[in-house]
């Protein structure tokens, strides 16, 4: 909105009802003027090196169909410890292959979880959805693709009755909130570089604001929160429409889930700054067992290369405390279920 617009308000309302016109008026020139350049922005791919793994010897190649039929590849690693502590989806971080997953999930492979971890549609060796182009986001495809992969777990002739945990990175633990928000069987969730749509939409917004604003700071400062969050979910839908898909709330979902949750996050994160995650950290009201660990200096998905050992034995101590417990037990006998059909 141009000075003069300010001006003529402040003139003809008064100082009172020109804050409310005023932010009606900004929001709509600058919805009209820059929603597009959002867009673009929104829409944009991180630049940051994805991760791609090795294949290893003794994990049993896995192909699960999808409701639309498309075929999604994964592993599933037994453990070759004398007794099963538990099962643990991995969900892997934006455009990365499913053997990422084995510097994470080693260690607890090794003491007695079985780990199974897949590649969403579009990503590594799974089929390709012509219809989706996926984005860092997380979207209705993707979120489907994380149910087919609960599924088939919940399914297996070695299912564990007692439930699964959850490890995901990025993307994937933003999806791995999802699922546990609307699974029971999900027994709890751990996260590192996790991150919702709004939560860090409204930050990003307000920043960018600041480069075009430098000369209405007094203004810039007053403007809450909730109206970037109109302006940023105004380009979203935009998005979504384009793309015929559908962004689903992370935020929703953690104020929702009731599991244990550890929140791993790196303090030199420069994409998702840490404050974005004790953002999405302290929407979990309904969570009583809850860490959120910030590791001083990673970047976005590096705290494992930062911290390695303390990061090993934080995660093993959260999944031994919520899901294997500290006494491993021997595995559960296969529970007589209808199968989902998995393609050899």
């Amino acid at each position: 909105m141009p000075d003069w617009m300010f001006w003529i308000l402040g003139f003809v309302f008064g100082p009172v009802p020109v804050a409310g016109i005023a932010i009606v008026g900004f929001y709509a020139y600058y919805r009209f003027r820059y929603v597009d350049v959002i867009i673009r922005i929104f829409e944009e791919k991180p630049l940051f090196i994805i991760p791609r793994g090795t294949p290893i010897d003794g994990a049993e190649d896995v192909r699960i169909p999808t409701p639309e039929g498309l075929i999604l590849r994964g592993y599933y690693r037994k453990t070759p410890a004398a007794v099963r502590r538990g099962v643990i989806l991995f969900g892997l971080e934006y455009g990365s292959s499913r053997w990422s997953s084995v510097s994470y999930s080693d260690r607890l492979s090794a003491i007695g979880y079985d780990v199974f971890t897949y590649e969403p549609r579009n990503q590594g060796d799974s089929d390709k959805d012509a219809t989706y182009e996926p984005m860092p986001w997380s979207t209705d495809r993707d979120l489907a693709d994380m149910r087919t992969a609960i599924k088939y777990l919940h399914y297996r002739p070695d299912a564990d009755p007692a439930g699964v945990g959850i490890f995901g990175i990025s993307k994937g633990g933003s999806l791995g909130l999802l699922i546990a928000s609307e699974d029971r069987l999900v027994r709890c969730v751990a996260t590192d570089g996790a991150f919702g749509t709004y939560t860090t939409v409204v930050p990003f917004l307000r920043k960018w604001v600041s480069i075009y604003l430098k000369r209405r700071n007094w203004i810039r400062k007053r403007i809450p929160d909730w109206f970037y969050g109109m302006l940023g979910l105004a380009a979203i839908k935009k998005v979504a429409k384009k793309r015929n898909i559908e962004f689903v709330s992370v935020e929703k979902a953690v104020r929702r889930m009731k599991q244990p949750l550890l929140m791993i996050h790196g303090g030199g994160d420069n994409y998702i700054k840490p404050e974005m995650a004790e953002t999405l950290f302290s929407q979990a009201k309904r969570v009583t067992a809850k860490e959120l660990w910030i590791v001083p200096g990673a970047k976005h998905n590096l705290a494992l290369h930062v911290a390695r050992e303390e990061y090993h034995a934080k995660v093993i101590a959260f999944f031994d405390r919520h899901l294997g417990g500290n006494v491993p037990q021997p595995a559960a006998a296969p529970t007589p279920r209808v199968l989902v059909p998995v393609v050899a």
